[in-house]
């Protein structure tokens, strides 16, 4: 028998940003459609790297591009909804960082949803693997918590 895992609790996470459902991210189920999750994971680590310095979108040399996601669900988000995407860095390459994000709704003390997020700094021409620059390391290093 498969067990399924427990959702993760809001004090596993280093940091967090708010997000605000829209109404268009409900389906005609009348929940969150699941590829909104995703665009979710996208804005709250983006979001967190420009907010950071680690991530200018028009200036920087290098930027990040995801090269694995995933998503594990365990309960409903809809619209009208303030989400708390919880942050945390579980390894930290030379190139490659690998998120932990996990989406709660206003009153939920456990997560909807956890999903898994790599991203890759590359030069932004060429797309070449580039190393993390210092800044970087010690932003991203402050959200590192093992799994």
């Amino acid at each position: 028998m498969v067990t399924r895992p427990i959702p993760p609790a809001r004090d596993e996470y280093a940091t967090f940003q708010t997000i605000t459902t829209r109404w268009f991210d409900n389906d005609i189920y009348g929940h969150m459609n699941n590829t909104v999750h995703y665009e979710l994971f996208d804005t709250a680590v983006n979001g967190f790297l420009v907010e950071e310095r680690v991530l200018d979108l028009r200036e920087s040399p290098t930027v990040f591009l995801v090269v694995n996601s995933g998503c594990s669900y365990f309960s409903e988000l809809s619209f009208p909804d303030l989400i708390s995407a919880g942050l945390r860095v579980t390894k930290l390459g030379s190139s490659s960082v690998h998120y932990d994000i996990a989406l709660f709704s206003r009153e939920g003390g456990r997560a909807a949803a956890r999903g898994h997020f790599v991203h890759v700094n590359v030069d932004r021409v060429t797309r070449r693997p580039v190393p993390l620059t210092d800044h970087a390391r010690v932003v991203l290093g402050a959200l590192f918590r093992a799994e």
